[in-house]
């Protein structure tokens, strides 16, 4: 481990064990380090697993709670320091020349290929993250602003502050971490999706609003060096983020019109909030005077004006900056965005586009003035945020399944034209309307009404959850038509989830361009289609090897699809951060898809935890989206796309046999009787949704299969019992059957070196299964009482383990990634702590209690557990 994260490690973990002390007495610290020298002893062969639960069972529940908690805490601390650490590496790395993974990189490597792609490739490029609130950030709001403190603290400290400061800051640290220990670690009431719209908003208004403009600059800086600031930027603005929050319907009866209206407005607020504030800061910034900056006629003409329509305020503003013509018109537009927030009609702004047009009157001025560092530096960054947040901030994205569409359409049609109705308003459901259908209709009119107030782009993505046909599309079409007049303008896209509907997609496709609406809008946009992909269903339908190859030849196919008919594509990736559901390195995907496929556009979702872990800081969301940027620049490239297109035509007959037996294998194990059953039994999946960490049910319907089990929980709960089988499952008979089990990988380990959809396969399932625990999942697995289901899972584990050490050619997992493993070993002991007082809870709740305030106490424990185990392993859904 280097020494600062050591530092920083032992620094939070020491003054957490004094405030255990302080809280329980020396007994609770020692009883933290028994468990803890235990579970390490375990992993070194220096003691048995029996030893290690017979520690874990020996406590009284309270006690185990108490343990529990303290590993918990002392996750939330290393992630903390880790969070730290990288950010100094980050720092040390940028020594002002391109860095691997960085936007300066990719545009140098294109440049250097001398195909002359660099100019087009950068005109279309996009980047679309979306946000959704799907329940796997098991921390509740109170913890994150709590570790955050304690964050801003450790920065305070690594800057070398002096003797007395230092003192102070570290007396401040043990006061928060001591808060932090006794703060209910677990949320007291369910989440409602307006929660989840404000916690998302934190990210925006503590680290995304901020760093845009910077990623922006530094795009322009490897397109323009030194001129970048000093001139009209090259770099235009692609990042455009989208929502779910607030807007994804689909199983969830929580989230209704009046919720829809209410995220917007959400949003809109922290976003014009944020403009006034920068608008503002910037207009007291810019002292710049008439004598050595004069004003152009059009700004001066402009100030006129809004000294004709509103004399006191202008009057104030000219007594306070005399002879600061850009700085008086600025900070008249931070009180006109403020305005618009209020919506003081008489002095807000009617769209974005006339406060730009006001912005770039202020750049043109000072420009022409000769001022081109005033009008390219911090002016164009503001212009940059406009452009990219416009009044709205995201854009908010509908999704409702296909199934219930069907149903309000025949409702409709058969009511009549009147049935529907016009109005915004909601209001009692019509005769011969269920209450679902007048909620999907008046989803459309609250669409309609935030199209009037923000304008369309604010909310005009409509998706269909299960699309099997064209006529899933052309349903709510005509849906919105029936609403007349008050009809909003949508792009509904259809989402492709299984195996089967991911190999008729070209097909619905087809049938789509025979609907008049989408023909219009393709029309209205240039030829503009989206479509989006389902990753967490089709692996939990076909198990993970089987899904990638699915869902790659789906990517080919409508790349194909999209060039035939002259479509400018845009494929929206559903992939949790779980590896199980399509996670894991977003740069590498980008990298290992089709083809054809990205042509300089990446649309992808970003879940539940990953929210926090990749914008929860400047310098990692910077990170983030440039390694990302530079991934889909390189990806739309000749050069790799031909790489990626021979390798693939060379080794597709091999993956075909993989896919065949990875497949077989995974639904031989789901389809076996009872299977359902005995899952629920061997791991915490019906305890998870007491955590209360989102709005949405587990499941879509009421059933107790798999069929209707979301793809979140199912992760989820494999992720708590260390067994992680919908990372892996199936990948080992997938290799064993073109291998003849492992005697001949040499094409395997060519397909490895060669294809970069085979080597993320591979390398991600490598993570998936460094984070698992062999002799812990055992465990787990007898509470099923199913010696038969627990044999295959392990010989699978086994299997799979074998034969991808094997491909890769790595003695130990994770060889070739130094830092994941040495994070994954670190973690790997105390969440095996964690695993134990789990299994405790988990064996006694299935053998049965019959005292409740016994069942409370247990119920207490397993939920505390699963918080942690959640924070000690990251990605968790």
């Amino acid at each position: 481990m280097p020494e600062p994260l050591r530092r920083d490690v032992r620094l939070l973990g020491a003054m957490l064990g004094d405030s255990l002390v302080e809280y329980g007495g020396k007994g609770l610290l020692d009883d933290v380090e028994r468990l803890r020298h235990a579970v390490i002893a375990a992993r070194r062969g220096e003691a048995g697993i029996e030893e290690v639960a017979a520690l874990a069972d020996g406590w009284t529940l309270e006690r185990a709670g108490q343990v529990a908690r303290a590993f918990t805490v002392y996750f939330h601390l290393t992630n903390l320091a880790e969070e730290h650490h990288r950010i100094r590496t980050l720092r040390e790395r940028d020594t002002g020349g391109a860095v691997a993974g960085s936007v300066a990189a990719a545009v140098e490597e294109i440049r250097a290929a001398g195909d002359g792609r660099l100019d087009g490739v950068i005109d279309g490029l996009e980047f679309r993250p979306v946000f959704t609130a799907h329940p796997t950030e098991a921390r509740r709001r109170a913890v994150v602003t709590a570790i955050q403190r304690i964050s801003d603290l450790l920065t305070r400290l690594n800057e070398g502050p002096g003797g007395s400061e230092r003192e102070e800051i570290e007396r401040s640290l043990r006061e928060e971490i001591d808060l932090l220990w006794r703060t209910a670690l677990r949320r007291g009431t369910q989440m409602d999706p307006l929660d989840e719209v404000r916690t998302a908003m934190a990210a925006f208004d503590e680290t995304i609003f901020r760093v845009v403009p910077h990623i922006y600059r530094a795009l322009d800086r490897a397109l323009d060096g030194d001129g970048t600031g000093t001139r009209p930027p090259k770099a235009r603005p692609y990042l455009r983020f989208g929502s779910w929050i607030g807007g994804d319907r689909d199983g969830n009866p929580y989230v209704t019109a009046q919720v829809t209206r209410d995220a917007v407005m959400i949003q809109a607020d922290h976003v014009l909030r944020a403009l006034e504030n920068a608008c503002a800061r910037i207009g007291r910034e810019l002292t710049v005077h008439e004598s050595t900056t004069p004003a152009s006629e059009e700004l001066l003409n402009a100030l006129a004006a809004a000294r004709t329509a509103h004399p006191s305020r202008l009057a104030e503003m000219t007594k306070r900056s005399p002879g600061e013509t850009h700085r008086q018109f600025l900070l008249y537009a931070a009180l006109r965005i403020a305005a618009t927030r209020e919506r003081d009609a008489d002095l807000a702004y009617a769209s974005p586009d006339e406060l730009l047009a006001d912005l770039r009157a202020v750049q043109d001025s000072l420009a022409g003035a000769g001022a081109a560092r005033q009008a390219y530096g911090r002016v164009q960054q503001l212009i940059w945020q406009v452009e990219t947040f416009g009044f709205h901030l995201a854009e908010l994205e509908i999704r409702q399944h296909s199934e219930l569409h069907e149903k309000a359409l025949a409702e409709v049609r058969a009511g009549g034209p009147r049935a529907a109705g016009g109005g915004t308003t909601p209001h009692t459901p019509r005769q011969g309307l269920s209450e679902m259908t007048e909620e999907i209709l008046e989803t459309l009119r609250v669409v309609a009404w935030i199209q009037r107030r923000f304008g369309v782009r604010a909310c005009h993505r409509y998706i269909v959850s299960f699309t099997r046909s064209a006529g899933d599309i052309a349903n709510v079409h005509e849906l919105a038509a029936s609403l007349g007049d008050g009809a909003p303008v949508l792009d509904v896209i259809p989402l492709f989830e299984t195996g089967e509907d991911l190999e008729r997609a070209p097909a619905v496709l087809d049938g789509m361009l025979e609907i008049p609406a989408v023909r219009r809008r393709l029309d209205d946009t240039g030829r503009r289609l989206e479509v989006m992909l389902g990753y967490s269903d089709s692996a939990k339908q076909l198990g993970p090897a089987s899904a990638t190859l699915r869902l790659y030849d789906t990517q080919e196919a409508l790349a194909a699809w999209a060039a035939r008919h002259d479509v400018r594509l845009t494929l929206f990736h559903g992939r949790g951060g779980s590896l199980g559901r399509g996670g894991g390195p977003a740069n590498r995907a980008i990298l290992a898809q089709a083809p054809g496929s990205v042509a300089g556009r990446f649309k992808v979702t970003e879940q539940g935890e990953v929210i926090f872990a990749r914008y929860g800081h400047t310098e990692i969301a910077k990170r983030h989206v440039e390694q990302v940027t530079s991934a889909v620049l390189l990806a739309s490239t000749d050069a790799v796309q031909d790489r990626a297109r021979e390798a693939a035509a060379r080794f597709r007959p091999l993956a075909d046999k993989i896919s065949e037996a990875a497949k077989a294998a995974f639904r031989s194990l789901i389809e076996t009787e009872d299977f359902a059953v005995w899952f629920a039994r061997v791991s915490p999946l019906e305890e998870i949704s007491q955590l209360r960490i989102g709005s949405r049910p587990a499941r879509r319907k009421a059933a107790r299969g798999l069929e209707d089990l979301r793809a979140i929980p199912w992760v989820f709960a494999w992720t708590q019992t260390r067994v992680n089988l919908p990372g892996w499952y199936g990948l080992g008979s997938g290799l064993a059957a073109v291998s003849d089990d492992g005697r001949d990988v040499s094409e395997l380990r060519e397909a490895y070196e060669a294809w970069p959809l085979f080597n993320t396969l591979l390398d991600n399932a490598e993570m998936s299964l460094a984070k698992s625990d062999r002799a812990i999942a055992e465990r787990y697995l007898a509470l099923g009482e199913r010696p038969d289901l627990s044999e295959t899972v392990l010989a699978e584990y086994d299997r799979t383990r074998r034969l991808v050490l094997a491909v890769t050619g790595h003695e130990r997992l994770l060889e070739n990634r130094r830092v994941l493993s040495r994070a994954v070993e670190l973690r790997n002991p105390y969440v095996d702590a964690l695993s134990h007082l789990q299994l405790r809870a988990l064996k006694a709740l299935r053998a049965g209690v019959e005292s409740e305030e016994e069942r409370a106490h247990l119920e207490s424990l397993l939920l505390l557990s699963v918080n942690g185990v959640a924070a000690g392993l990251q990605n968790t859904g």
